[in-house]
């Protein structure tokens, strides 16, 4: 600056000033920025201690009473229900309204979230896959060979001293590249299935008020202090409170072992928990405990407690075993019950087959490569030491180390290790491809298990139908009436009736203009109410007016809707200035509840008794007609109770009170107002899909809970059933009589007599599905046991969908409940998907057809080529590192090649696969018999004639040195292996292996990538991969050779299937179903003994094993199912569940449930469903 002037050096100076304050200003700005929502962030969390007397430690402790001693807790501590919500700063009716306090809850109480185990790293994984014995031994082999390279040999030339260490170093290479893309395998599996789970949890959404609206957020996003709206079939999301229930009844076995639905109320019990089942009713609670601090979140922290103090668990166990006999015999059956379950716990159909396979193939290669190592080393040692005389020197042990290496390299080609890999890919990239097709898999196995599929129980209602229901005929007319046509009793009675009695979550909001009937609506909640509210709006009334008037917290009894009843009711104060009593509203099915009413209403709005002719006129000419048109009927009904005394001849009269729980006496008399016929249109894409399900052999059976004609009638529309075919159609009480003996149980044998033909069970129950999809499984009338896949969508459904090999749930109509006990979600509810996953199905038990041909194919011609030259010339023409090039290309490179192929609609042409069928078929053994036996001719002839014919050195007998003689061997062999890739994508014997080869452009890249690969390999890889450079000509005939196995595959392909003997056919054989984790029944004689804590904390402790059985099931589908990881499980949770019962006393707690399913005499059990974490 000094050599500046004057002013320009004052303005330079000014600018720099100004500059500097600037900065200065933007960077105070920036912190008062940080700084003032750091302020107010914790001004909101200030007053959130301040005004909040609700700590989290206080709300834990709270949530930990039961029953009467909790409403006695917050009656006494809070003063209520009431003045709790008042403490937690919400509203009861307006929720949550302002954004900063929710994120202020968010961060004083914890957000709903129970973090995940977290992901292996990519190194964790390359240490396990060093762990598999051959690499180890591979590895061992080759630091023997590369010490004794190093060691001085008088007899060996120079080049050869500076070339041995390279075929040591370059097996240590191979193994770092098997190793690395084994673990980059896995690491992407393990991401992908991590991305699953992902896709599952934001599938998971609740009802919550917030700023007074009801709105469906996710449920990692609710707080404490969020007014959740509960109702039938929900899964509570996290700890709360009840402020507001109709008949609300949860299934809480899952956690505290308790068999029976426990009854909420204000008088009964408030407390509501995490990963429980909403079995009855509906209502409303505050949020009280979220994520790590409700009672899921406790238990798995109990867990991660537990895993960090391993030694302190081992002590307390020792010391509790030392307590008493008891405690001892108890622990021994619950050792024993974990040894019972884990022996029990069976692989897929596949997984078992390819499992059974995998063994024999190993043990055959292990006997090739035994035998290899046998033949080398007693060869070498007759030719040295008998014939030629010679001592024992250290070159000897190089030439047996090259022999173990050889044997230990024909090992690792013999046995399919990319079997598994294959098996994961394919199902990877078919969950991820079916998540386009609307189907969200929960469990893997089902993906494959649809492709053995030979009937399935749809549902009707949103399956097969639309699921958009619209009232188009009434009792009194053929169509939507004006509404001052109707008697004005009727009017307000209709009015009251359709707005009172459903669920006041179920809305009809109009989306655009009204073009008379035509209006369009968007339909929330419960179809049918949805349809029977927009019945109201299409005659000019507005149901929300009178929901305003009759609010939800004043309803005296609310009888939910269950497949039992099929029917719901509702009782409300009378709304009669003349009268004192109360007025029941009731809808349901027809045939049931016009069974229950007493009187109707004639055109002049009076009652009339029904006489017995009336009834079957009604039954027969109103109901029957309008099922016979494909309409769901609706039958609506009250009844009033009157206090002392009534005019009216249809009323109740009552002197002092009335025993609501009473439920026959309460729900007798009624008054019919209305029969009402509800269309729900068949979705036009159904009847082809079940047309196509039919061609695939697949029987298509619609169980549904509508009445006999409705069902009828669309079946007769999709296609289910044909005008003139022998089928049955039968009613729930019909099958439930012919298939009872004459004590009510169940027979297997009257059974088989109805499902084969049987393709409609309507007014069905649970019980109903359940005994059905139970009895087709258990049927041993098949050749192959047959393969079922179920649809539910109520809570009820549970059982069925457990039963069934594949349960599917519905996404958009199913309760949280039926989509636990699925296997499948269907997100669109569209019968299509199912399709759709069947075809997905067939295509991974077809792409590890394909991988099987193709890598039992490699296998055959490698190890024979070795063996044989092991016996011929004491050496192999495929040397080590180029039979791991081999290994790579077969099976890491093929797996991802040929598993990866989309489904074709000519899956559908050929009927199910069936459990008993072998894996490898006389088709495909047909094709690897032909095109090994092909392979091993010409590199046999180029082995013992092939330097003759290019007028080249003999490689043999030239161990160590790499020859053009043996790299035209290794160079032939790859490139008939590539092109076979092409053979191998066909297993029917079609001609055109090239078809849809371009729809696969992953199977492009491969193959061109490998042959890349293969040509750098032969011209580059010198000493270090054993080759020579080649010259075109050579070049020309390897590639001609390689060409040559595609006309050789048209040679046989003409040859008749038939002609391979069976016993040729391998991976035959049935296996056991998979029993899902999680439903496990409760052992009764571990928790009622003794030594067991059986306090509420102590139930919570014991449940740890239902969660560690969830945990334990998700690692053995992401990480391949391994049964020492079960092991390990077992015995970590038996000494965790020691450690936690010596933390805590003993107490008393409800007795637990003896089991979890439906017994086959059709009662039920309640459903022990796994927590959600």
């Amino acid at each position: 600056l000094h050599h500046l002037p004057l002013v320009e050096y004052i303005i330079v100076l000014y600018l720099f000033i100004y500059l500097f304050f600037v900065s200065a200003e933007i960077m105070r700005h920036s912190q008062v920025g940080v700084a003032t929502n750091n302020w107010h962030n914790a001004i909101a969390n200030v007053k959130m201690a301040e005004n909040n007397d609700c700590s989290v430690e206080e709300l834990v402790e709270l949530m930990e009473k039961r029953g009467l001693e909790g409403v006695h807790e917050i009656n006494s501590r809070y003063g209520g229900v009431d003045k709790l919500c008042m403490r937690l700063r919400t509203s009861i009716n307006e929720g949550l309204c302002d954004a900063l306090n929710i994120e202020a809850r968010r961060r004083h109480y914890g957000s709903n979230y129970i973090p995940p185990k977290p992901p292996k790293s990519f190194f964790r994984h390359a240490w396990e896959a060093m762990q598999d014995m051959t690499l180890l031994i591979l590895i061992v082999a080759a630091v023997v060979s590369l010490g004794l390279s190093f060691y001085p040999n008088a007899e060996t030339s120079e080049n050869d001293k500076k070339a041995e260490w390279i075929e040591g170093a370059a097996i240590f290479f191979a193994v770092l590249v098997v190793v690395l893309v084994t673990a980059g395998n896995n690491y992407t599996k393990d991401k992908q299935f991590r991305g699953l789970q992902s896709n599952i949890e934001k599938e998971q959404k609740f009802t919550v008020v917030r700023e007074g609206i009801a709105q469906q957020i996710l449920v990692r996003d609710i707080v404490v202090g969020d007014i959740c709206m509960v109702k039938y079939g929900d899964l509570i999301p996290a700890d709360g409170v009840v402020l507001q229930c109709n008949d609300l009844k949860l299934d809480e076995s899952a956690l505290t072992g308790e068999s029976d639905l426990i009854r909420k109320g204000p008088d009964l019990d408030l407390m509501v928990l995490s990963g429980t089942h909403v079995m009855e009713g509906s209502g409303r609670i505050v949020v009280t405990a979220v994520g790590l601090n409700s009672q899921s979140g406790i238990i798995m922290k109990l867990l991660g407690t537990a895993q960090n103090e391993k030694s302190e668990i081992q002590e307390n166990h020792h010391s509790i075993e030392t307590d008493n006999v008891d405690c001892k015999e108890s622990k021994a059956k619950l050792k024993q019950n974990n040894k019972t379950r884990q022996s029990n716990t069976e692989k897929s159909v596949l997984q078992a087959k390819l499992t059974r396979l995998s063994k024999q193939i190993g043990v055959a290669g292990t006997f090739v490569a035994l035998l290899t190592i046998a033949v080398l080393v007693i060869r070498h040692s007759i030719e040295k030491f008998v014939f030629e005389k010679r001592e024992f020197v250290v070159d000897d042990i190089h030439d047996y180390v090259q022999f173990v290496i050889i044997g230990i390299t024909v090992l690792v080609i013999a046995v399919p290790e990319g079997l598994p890999l294959a098996v994961t890919l394919s199902l990877a990239y078919s969950v991820k491809k079916m998540m386009k097709d609307n189907n969200l898999v929960r469990h893997l196995y089902a993906c494959e298990t649809m492709g053995n599929a030979t009937a399935i129980c749809s549902d009707k209602t949103g399956t097969l139908t639309t699921n958009s229901m619209t009232v188009v005929q009434c009792e009194f007319c053929k169509s939507i009436p004006d509404w001052d046509w109707i008697p004005e009793r009727i009017r307000q009675l209709l009015l009251y009736c359709i707005s009172v009695n459903s669920s006041y979550s179920s809305q009809t909001i109009t989306c655009g203009p009204a073009q008379g009937y035509s209006t369009k609506r968007k339909q929330l909640g419960n179809k049918t109410e949805c349809a029977l509210l927009g019945f109201l709006l299409d005659l000019g009334q507005n149901y929300e007016s009178v929901r305003q008037q009759i609010t939800e917290e004043s309803l005296i009894k609310v009888y939910t809707f269950n497949s039992v009843r099929k029917s719901m009711s509702t009782v409300v104060k009378l709304q009669d200035s003349t009268r004192t009593g109360y007025r029941l509203f009731s809808k349901g099915a027809s045939e049931v509840l016009l069974k229950k009413c007493k009187f109707i209403l004639n055109q002049q709005a009076e009652p009339v008794e029904i006489s017995e002719k009336m009834l079957k006129f009604l039954l027969k000419d109103v109901v029957e007609s309008m099922a016979s048109n494909g309409l769901r009927t609706i039958c609506l009904a009250y009844k009033d109770f009157v206090l002392h005394d009534s005019t009216n001849v249809n009323d109740e009269i009552y002197s002092d009170t009335i025993d609501w729980d009473d439920e026959a006496s309460v729900l007798c008399n009624l008054t019919c107002i209305a029969l009402v016929g509800i269309q729900d249109p068949v979705r036009p894409e159904v009847p082809a899909a079940i047309r196509n399900c039919q061609k695939a052999g697949i029987t298509v059976r619609m169980v549904t809970g509508d009445n006999l004609n409705t069902a009828r009638s669309i079946a007769l529309q999709c296609g289910i059933i044909d005008p003139g075919g022998d089928f049955l159609v039968l009613e729930g009480p019909t099958f439930n009589q012919r298939i009872r003996d004459e004590n009510g149980q169940v027979q297997q044998a009257l059974l088989d007599k109805i499902w084969p033909n049987l393709r409609v069970l309507a007014r069905s129950s649970p019980t109903d599905k359940y005994i059905l999809v139970k009895g087709i499984i258990e049927s041993k009338l098949s050749k192959n046991r047959e393969v079922v896949a179920v649809t539910g969508d109520g809570t009820n459904d549970g059982p069925a969908l457990r039963k069934a090999d594949v349960g599917f749930a519905m996404g958009i109509a199913g309760t949280d409940v039926a989509k636990e006990a699925s296997d499948i979600i269907l997100t669109d509810d569209n019968f299509i998907s199912i399709v759709k996953a069947v075809m997905w199905g067939r295509n991974v038990y077809d792409s590890i057809s394909k991988f099987l041909q193709f890598q039992l194919t490699v296998n055959l011609v490698a190890v024979m080529v070795a063996f044989v030259g092991a016996c011929s010339i004491e050496d192999s023409p495929l040397k080590a590192i180029q039979m791991l090039w081999v290994n790579l290309i077969m099976d890491s490179l093929a797996a991802l090649a040929l598993a990866t192929e989309t489904p074709t609609d000519d899956l559908l042409n050929r009927k199910p696969y069936g459990r008993k069928k072998p894996i490898i078929t006389r088709r495909m053994m047909k094709n690897i018999l032909g095109h090994g036996l092909y392979q091993l001719t010409v590199v046999f002839i180029l082995l013992f004639m092939g330097n003759d014919f290019f007028d080249i050195d003999s490689g043999i007998g030239k161990r160590g040195e790499p020859t053009q003689h043996f790299t035209i061997i290794f160079n032939t062999f790859v490139f008939m292996t590539m092109f076979n890739m092409f053979n191998s994508r066909k297993i029917h014997d079609e001609r055109n292996v090239f078809d849809r080869v371009g729809k696969n452009p992953l199977f492009s890249i491969i193959w061109i990538s490998c042959v890349v690969l293969q040509i750098v390999i032969v011209e580059f890889g010198g000493y270090a991969l054993s080759t020579v450079s080649l010259t075109l000509v050579q070049w020309l005939w390897c590639l001609f050779l390689g060409i040559s196995v595609l006309l050789w595959g048209q040679l046989i392909i003409s040859i008749p299937s038939w002609s391979i003997p069976r016993k040729l056919e391998l991976g035959r054989g049935d296996v056991q179903e998979i029993p899902l984790a999680g439903f496990q029944p409760i052992e009764p004689d571990i928790l009622s003994s003794p030594c067991v804590d059986r306090s509420p904390t102590g139930l919570w402790q014991w449940s740890v094993s239902r969660i560690q059985t969830k945990i334990r099931v998700i690692d053995a589908f992401r990480d391949g199912i391994d049964p020492n990881r079960t092991t390990k499980s077992n015995t970590f949770l038996r000494r965790s569940i020691h450690k936690l019962q010596s933390l805590h006393g003993a107490g008393n707690t409800r007795q637990a449930c003896d089991n979890d399913q439906i017994t086959t005499d059709g009662s039920e059990k309640p459903i022990a469903m796994p927590m959600q974490h």
